[in-house]
């Protein structure tokens, strides 16, 4: 059985409760693959264009297409096919969403408002690198929100970009599905901004390579948490 008003399946059990018939724009958010950073665990940020996706992250680009191809057909059934592609402009997310983008048969937006955060100064190190030189304020800077690493931006400001980015996708239309391939930490200020988390809370949301998140959003911003976190391997290709 199908909704009349849209043709799609019907809400599933335990969707986000609404008394309207509001439709809202759907946005899938796709971690990029992994890549060298990703292995050696450091802070790779939007300061730096790169690292590509290593051949793991290509594997793991290819399996997070497959599932989003099956966003609205047999999963998802009640969400529209996906008719956009939006990427960061960082090469592995480039990548990641032309990977995505071929399986789709659309093209790729690149959007500089979805990059990761900038960590500053402590681009390209690992957290014991940044304890190590700057001691007490890692933790700070995930757990409160407003703490800024040197010459980069605090988790708030990452959520104001996010917040902005996500207002403009409600601007553009409802009743479609964007795919925005992005980041660990911003994917987590896009979730927490959708459920009207505090920043001091997202850093607890889990964001694997090329996991698939998606949020639904309304006008009213009473937006629904869908799907956080579902990895794309081995959902074939």
């Amino acid at each position: 059985m199908s909704d009349p008003g849209t043709g799609r399946a019907p809400k599933p059990s335990g969707a986000g409760v609404r008394f309207d018939s509001e439709l809202p724009v759907t946005v899938v958010l796709v971690r990029h693959g992994q890549t060298t950073m990703t292995v050696a665990r450091g802070y790779s940020g939007s300061s730096e264009p790169g690292p590509p996706l290593d051949e793991h992250g290509l594997a793991q680009a290819r399996a997070a297409a497959a599932l989003v191809d099956r966003v609205g057909r047999d999963l998802w059934g009640d969400i529209a096919y996906p008719s956009e592609v939006i990427a960061s402009p960082m090469v592995r997310t480039q990548m990641t969403g032309g990977i995505i983008a071929e399986r789709l048969g659309l093209e790729v937006r690149t959007d500089a408002t979805f990059q990761e955060a900038d960590f500053g100064e402590w681009q390209g190190l690992t957290a014991e690198q940044i304890e190590e030189r700057w001691p007490g304020q890692l933790e700070p800077w995930h757990t409160r929100g407003d703490v800024e690493p040197p010459g980069g931006e605090s988790i708030e400001q990452v959520g104001d970009r996010l917040r902005r980015g996500l207002d403009e996708l409600i601007e553009g239309g409802t009743d479609r599905t964007v795919v925005v391939v992005s980041h660990a930490v911003a994917i987590r200020a896009a979730l927490g901004v959708a459920m009207g988390a505090q920043p001091s809370s997202w850093s607890q949301l889990r964001v694997a390579p090329a996991s698939v998140s998606i949020v639904r959003l309304f006008a009213d911003k009473r937006h629904e948490i869908a799907v956080v976190g579902v990895p794309s391997e081995g959902w074939g290709s």
